[in-house]
Order: C-alpha cells, then sequence, then structure tokens
C-alpha cells in the first residue's frame, strides 16, 4: 500500500462569466500507509474535487500530489495504481457481477485464471458469491455498492478512494455497509480515503477526520480529539448530533473569578437571561477577554435538568422554555428558548418534558468552549 501527500494543493475553475473559481485552497496533507482518512463537510467544500485531484480525474492548478513517494502530477490516472468508488455505483448494466468485477483486469491483460482468483476471493469477502452470476437490475442496493467495491479490489491498489458511496442507500443499509468498509479496511490493511457529507460516518468509519469547509482544511484530527478539542465554530458546530449550542455573551470579572454574561443574539447592546461562572481551568485563558464578547459553546449532554425550579435560582443554572419535544427511544432532545437563544439539551429517555413549559437547566462549565467571534478560533 502507499502513503499520500497533498502539498499545497489548488484548483480553480472557470465561472459562469469567465471569472476563476477557487475550489480548493493550498491544501497540505498527509495519508499514512494504511490509514483509512476521512473527508468530510458541507456541499461544495472541496473533499470529492480533492478526491478527484488525487485519482487523476482534475487537473491541478497549483501544488502537488504524491503517491508512494512519486510526484503523480502528471501521471494519467489508469497509471497512478488507486481505484475509485462511486456514489452512482457506476456498473454495467449488461454485464453480470463476475464480469463487472473482472473488466478492469479484462483490459489490463491479466491471465484468465488470476482474474477468477481474484473475482472468486474479492466476491468472498464481500459474500457476493451467489451474486456472481446476476445482473446488476437483480440486486439490491446494498449488493450493487459491493460490488461496485469489489471491483476496486480485484485490482488490488495501492490507494482506495472512496466518493461518498452510501449516499444512494437507505438509513438502514448506510449503517449496514459502513460497517462492511470498515471490516473491509481492517482485513485488507489497505490505505483509503474516503469522502462523505455525513458526519457519523466520519465519526464511526475514520482512524482521522479532514474537515473541509468553503476549499480549506479547517481541522485534521481523530474522531475523539475533533468531537472534545474543536479547533473552531465551524468544526464545533459541525461535528456533533444534535451540533454543539452556541451562545453569544461577555466576560466580566466578578471578583477573583469570571463570568459569562449572555446578550441578545439578535440585539447584542440588550443584554442576555443568564450570568455563568467560569470555571477554573479556562479562566486563565479567558482571562484576556474581560470586557470583551465570546462566544460559549456547550454540547447538548452537558445541560441537564434540574427540577423543581430553585428560588432564587442557583449557580449555573439557566431557565428556559421548551419549544420541542423528541423522544428518541434511548434518551429525548429538548429544543429550548431563554429567549435570547435557542438551545438543544440531551436528556434521559425517563425524564418527561412538555412543551411551553419553563424548566431550569444546569450548564456543565467545566466542559464548555469558548470562541473568539472575530476570528472563530477556540480559546478554550
Amino acid at each position: 500500500m502507499a502513503r499520500v501527500v497533498l502539498e499545497n494543493l489548488c484548483k480553480n475553475f472557470a465561472g459562469a462569466k469567465g471569472e476563476e473559481v477557487c475550489a480548493l485552497k493550498n491544501a497540505s496533507l498527509v495519508v499514512e500507509d494504511k490509514e483509512f482518512l476521512v473527508l468530510v463537510g458541507p456541499s461544495g467544500c472541496g473533499k470529492s474535487t480533492t478526491l478527484r485531484l488525487i485519482a487523476g480525474l482534475e487537473e491541478i492548478s497549483r501544488g502537488a500530489v504524491s503517491i508512494d513517494g512519486q510526484v503523480v502530477n502528471d501521471v494519467p490516472p489508469k497509471d497512478r495504481d488507486v481505484a475509485m468508488v462511486f456514489q452512482n455505483y457506476a456498473l454495467y448494466p449488461h454485464m453480470t457481477v463476475f464480469e463487472n468485477m473482472a473488466f478492469g483486469l479484462k483490459l489490463r491483460k491479466f491471465p484468465k485464471a488470476e482474474i477468477h482468483q481474484r473475482v472468486r476471493e474479492a466476491a468472498e469477502i464481500l459474500e457476493l458469491v451467489p451474486c456472481l452470476d446476476r445482473l446488476p437490475r437483480a440486486l439490491s442496493g446494498g449488493q450493487r455498492q459491493r460490488v461496485a467495491v469489489g471491483r476496486a479490489i480485484v485490482r488490488k491498489p495501492k490507494v482506495f478512494l472512496f466518493d461518498e458511496p452510501l449516499s444512494n442507500l437507505d438509513a438502514q443499509m448506510r449503517v449496514q455497509m459502513r460497517a462492511e468498509i470498515s471490516r473491509l479496511h481492517a482485513r485488507l490493511g489497505a490505505t483509503m480515503v474516503y469522502v462523505t457529507h455525513d458526519q457519523v460516518e466520519a465519526m464511526t468509519m475514520g482512524d482521522r477526520i479532514v474537515v473541509m469547509n468553503e476549499g480549506a482544511i479547517q481541522q485534521v484530527a481523530d474522531p475523539i480529539q475533533l468531537y472534545h478539542h474543536p479547533a473552531n465554530l465551524f468544526v464545533a458546530g459541525f461535528i456533533g448530533s444534535p451540533p454543539m449550542n452556541f451562545f453569544n455573551g461577555t466576560i466580566c470579572v466578578d471578583g477573583n473569578s469570571l463570568l459569562f454574561a449572555e446578550q441578545n443574539s439578535a440585539s447584542p447592546s440588550v443584554s442576555g437571561n443568564f450570568s455563568l461562572r467560569v470555571a477554573e481551568a479556562h479562566a486563565g485563558k479567558l482571562a484576556a477577554y474581560a470586557g470583551q464578547p465570546v462566544v460559549l459553546g456547550l454540547r447538548p449532554e452537558n445541560i441537564a435538568l434540574t427540577t423543581p425550579i430553585a428560588q432564587p435560582p442557583t449557580e449555573n443554572r439557566v431557565t428556559a422554555t421548551v419549544e420541542v419535544v423528541e423522544p428518541m427511544g434511548s434518551e429525548t432532545y429538548l429544543y429550548l428558548t431563554t429567549g435570547a437563544h435557542s438551545f438543544v439539551a440531551r436528556l434521559a429517555a425517563a425524564e418527561k418534558a412538555e412543551v411551553s413549559h419553563k424548566l431550569e437547566f444546569r450548564f456543565d462549565l467545566t466542559k464548555a468552549h469558548f470562541f473568539d467571534p472575530a476570528t472563530e478560533q477556540a480559546i478554550v
């Protein structure tokens, strides 16, 4: 297998009026040998463009792509020794499963015996042996996707590239195929680069995750690091389901400690409804922001229901009105408002709430994140 290196990679397209549109901005990245790396981000962020530049399906504007130590900028796609699995399967409808999987090997004039051996091995890995004589129209969506993966496996390439391969499957089949591709990576020990817009796929499959937005890499880290230590507001809001809650406010000095005072997000000059004491562990980094605006970020699971409402409210308690209740079976999501901000709390299934009721919640500020609203970079 191979190590893939991107150095200051850029891709520009011509716009409708002939203007230059930048799809990828100075992307530098190393995919280690045998690593499963996931590129994730919203539509149009540049993740599929990055994959196509590695495969050679798009011309590089600036920068370099190296595979196994060799710069491949001018190497044709067929000679890069990569295999790509597309979103739409791209199977030949008049060929059987066996013929689809064997087609690339036949074009490369492999011996018949080796073709049969490779196809059979891939079919056994993917549980496709009973389907080898069927046409694609006789297969389910999941089986078609496995055939597309099998066609890549028989090539035994240096690098596997997956471009949103599960997007056309239903929810249950996506979960199944996620597990199958992860098992496949463990079995093959292959270098894999996987593109998705689904952050749940990224979190459950990747050894490391590359979060992208507007053509730029925002952060590269393992899933747990991304979740607990996001580099900026975008990563914090994109990774996690439900996403992180954000509150606009100001850092205030209160004796020897600091407070976060909520401000109305629509009218910053209007005070909010609560103040929270900043955890001692965060006070050192936030001291320089005294009197300045910041953004508080808090995950839904770090907001706990406290009943009944204390009179007067105790420290780090926030009163909010329930707008929506979403029972999920094992847990319940409450969509709430303070009047100045809307937020989500993740509760145990046994905890009950009704729409329009006012409830009190404890914010765990030891798990809080703070961001600079000007740069959007993480402070804590």
